[in-house]
């Protein structure tokens, strides 16, 4: 754990590495492992302004051993930051495999993929770089497509994939219009093209996201056009996680290969999730970044302190009790039930005619007095919450439609008619996935249907209770990664952004207790036979 840039992704990095090199195991196992990161990292990071390459979302490796080799793998991905496909903030990017596909295809792969200049798309701000980043990020590309060649993809499902990103592209270039004949919303002409680039056909996507119900408070053609683009953008984020979801599906075949289901395995997981961000403007995405490290902070303390502490009691012993910084009052303002934060997210959510201002005007009344949480001043939009790491301001803007995670009801019909057959069997796979079920029995999200759209209530959460099980389950070892300043530059390193790291994550108390206690507890077997 650490802030976003302390250097958590590459310490896993040197820990697999580390771990592999000890147990001297499957050599082959152990190479497809250590190559797997340059996919991982060209679909899932990007650059943000504390980090060039930010993990935009959570990974967890599990190592499974037999006889100290290892045997297997598996990743689990959680949480993959899917709005930002179709927005970034000032000095942020999208994900890296956009950039490398355009540094590292040929004119007539391009061409293929209907690619033009980067310049007019409108998913990656039209911005990209200068000649020495394009040749790093050709190399970076080239990285990519060794690595797709080694963990198995077919030269057509490569094809298929970066056709599916091309498209995604072309469709963030399409716009809509009012129907001059009837006051309805249509594509506009100007962007048939980008629509035919996107290997969409016109007339399936116009009933897809023209049809979309406008609001009954506000009927108004710009309010129609920007739930058509609202629609248009969603369809851009169920196709890339379903690429990357993919991806990580054949990883695990990969890894995989050759175990005996018989033989019971020791396991290694390491977890390596975003940091604590907090931006100039702090949207949904951060919140729900910040809830995971909260939680991993509590996890932390838990171990830690209370644990620890407990047991020194049990034994008896002369114990002067160390006080540390509890976060659970912020846990429980964040996912008390009914009335946190997330709850009542939910509850507002569930009406069609909430807004991000009526969800504002209940977290006032409700968190009013609560020491974590403090209204936004003036005509702001938003909430701060007093964090364990620091006071971050919010942008309620967007929150209930993202918490939404809103898809047109017939999208289905989209993919399925796809010109691209990997799409197909995308969309294919992931209804047959059980997952859904399972949410759908209560397990920290719900589904419902709301103006002939499905929303699936809080994946967020729903995501971390089932990871925050898992860590629960196991005995722990952790490894704090500590960001030297904030200019993201090597070589310095800056007192004061140090010490605020090391208060905040209880750095100081646990040495005290490692100092103070017993850190080191042989069995009473190990003991009388020494």
């Amino acid at each position: 754990s650490g802030e976003s840039g302390a250097g958590k992704t590459e310490s896993t990095k040197l820990l697999l590495q580390h771990i592999m090199n000890l147990c001297k195991g499957n050599s082959q196992l152990e190479q497809r492992i250590l190559q797997v990161n340059p996919l991982l990292e060209a679909f899932g990071n990007a650059q943000t302004v504390m980090n060039d390459n930010s993990s935009r979302f959570g990974k967890y490796i599990q190592l499974h051993f037999q006889k100290n080799t290892v045997q297997s793998a598996k990743l689990s991905e959680y949480l993959l930051e899917k709005s930002r496909v179709v927005q970034q903030d000032t000095g942020e990017r999208n994900f890296h495999i956009f950039y490398y596909m355009f540094a590292g295809l040929s004119s007539e792969q391009k061409e293929m993929y209907g690619l033009l200049d980067p310049s007019l798309y409108r998913y990656i701000s039209g911005r990209f770089g200068t000649q020495e980043v394009a040749e790093h990020w050709k190399h970076k590309y080239q990285e990519v497509c060794n690595a797709l060649d080694m963990v198995g993809f077919q030269e057509q499902e490569q094809v298929d994939m970066q056709a599916i990103l091309a498209g995604v592209l072309s469709l963030g270039n399409v716009t809509f219009e009012p129907e001059e004949s009837n006051g309805s919303v249509k594509v506009s002409e100007a962007s048939r093209g980008w629509l035919k680039a996107a290997a969409v056909k016109v007339d399936v996507l116009s009933q897809l996201v023209c049809c979309v119900p406008c609001s009954p408070v506000s009927p108004s053609v710009s309010c129609c056009c920007s739930l058509c683009a609202d629609a248009r953008d969603s369809i851009a984020k169920v196709a890339y996680s379903r690429v990357f979801g993919w991806i990580v599906c054949k990883i695990n075949e990969l890894l995989a290969e050759n175990v005996d289901p018989e033989v019971e395995l020791r396991e290694i997981g390491i977890l390596d999730i975003f940091g604590f961000e907090n931006f100039a403007v702090n949207r949904f995405e951060q919140l729900c970044i910040n809830l995971a490290n909260e939680q991993l902070q509590h996890f932390f303390n838990h171990h830690i302190f209370q644990l620890e502490q407990a047991a020194y009691k049990e034994e008896g012993l002369p114990w002067e009790t160390i006080t540390f910084n509890n976060n659970e009052p912020i846990l429980n303002l964040l996912l008390a039930k009914p009335l946190g934060l997330l709850s009542l997210l939910d509850e507002q959510s569930a009406f069609p005619q909430a807004t991000d201002k009526t969800f504002v005007d209940k977290l006032n009344s409700s968190f009013k007095g609560n020491l974590h949480f403090q209204p936004a001043r003036g005509c702001v939009l938003g909430f701060s919450i007093v964090h364990y790491a620091g006071k971050v301001q919010y942008a309620a803007g967007g929150f209930l439609e993202k918490n939404r995670d809103t898809l047109p009801a017939n999208v289905r019909g989209l993919f399925i008619s796809s010109v691209t057959p990997l799409l197909i069997l995308l969309h294919i796979h992931h209804e047959s996935r059980p997952a859904l079920a399972r949410v759908k029995r209560g397990h920290g999200a719900s589904l419902l249907w709301l103006d002939g759209r499905l929303i699936f209530l809080f994946p967020c959460q729903h995501s971390l209770t089932v990871l925050m099980e898992r860590m629960y389950s196991a005995n722990p070892h952790f490894v704090r990664c500590i960001k030297p300043n904030s200019q993201k530059e090597p070589g310095v390193l800056d007192n004061q952004v140090v010490l605020l790291q090391l208060r905040y994550n209880g750095l100081l108390e646990t040495i005290r207790i490692r100092r103070d206690g017993f850190s080191w507890r042989p069995s009473f077997e190990e003991f009388a036979e020494r």
